[in-house]
């Protein structure tokens, strides 16, 4: 590898990897509701359809766009959609998948730290987050405030990077199941940008937003970090 330094920080795309896609997404059509768009409507559709098609992008920015002469009810939205999802998190608890813990495990003892990365807000998402921590799968976990802009821009990455010490983003590895995730380690110049997935179209989605590898399992990860490939 020459000059290249071994990867010492990988960012985890939280929401796309270790949380239920479809929790969101319930969350999403509970929020819209509270504002008339509900389901068996056209406006339901097409804001589902906006919504699919935003995945992995910060619940508030969506909400932003679909209410955008409407500040107001795109606020009230966003606030519901924490609510909601905060709910099924305490109803439903949050634990990764065995085969993330254990792949996670093994990124740690090679020595790199982890941060998880959720585009979700801190209301939404901190308490989820700290549970996380608590259970040592993490260094760090930054949710969408705290970087001034949540995915596709690189932000996330670059605050991670700052907040844990890394000084190169050589150094960096960015793990996504969504084209936004990976746009992002992308931008943010990330030596690794694995895309995660099973699908055809969205392993080729993954790759035209910038993926340096695409894998069918997370299990997967933690050799190509330790490679630092």
């Amino acid at each position: 590898m020459g000059d290249t330094p071994a990867v010492s920080l990988v960012c985890c795309d939280l929401a796309s990897i270790i949380i239920d896609g479809s929790v969101v997404e319930r969350a999403f059509a509970e929020a819209i509701a509270t504002q008339g768009i509900v389901a068996g409507t056209e406006a339901y559709v097409r804001s589902m359809v906006r919504f699919d098609r935003a995945r992995g992008r910060p619940p508030a920015d969506v909400m932003r766009e679909l209410f955008e002469s409407d500040e107001p009810r795109a606020q009230a939205a966003s606030l519901a959609f924490d609510r909601s999802f905060r709910a099924a998190v305490e109803r439903f608890g949050v634990t990764a998948p065995p085969d993330v813990v254990a792949a996670l495990g093994k990124i740690a003892g090679s020595g790199a730290r982890i941060c998880l990365l959720s585009a979700l807000s801190r209301g939404a998402c901190s308490e989820m987050l700290g549970s996380l921590r608590r259970q040592g799968l993490a260094d760090l976990g930054l949710c969408a405030d705290d970087a001034p802009r949540g995915f596709p821009w690189p932000d996330p990455v670059l605050t991670a990077m700052l907040r844990l010490g890394a000084a190169d983003v050589r150094e960096v590895a960015v793990v996504s199941a969504t084209s936004s995730g990976v746009l992002s380690g992308h931008r943010a110049g990330a030596r690794i940008v694995a895309g995660v997935g099973t699908d055809p179209r969205e392993l080729a989605a993954l790759r035209q937003a910038g993926a340096t590898h695409v894998l069918e399992d997370f299990a997967a990860l933690p050799d190509l970090v330790i490679a630092g490939a």
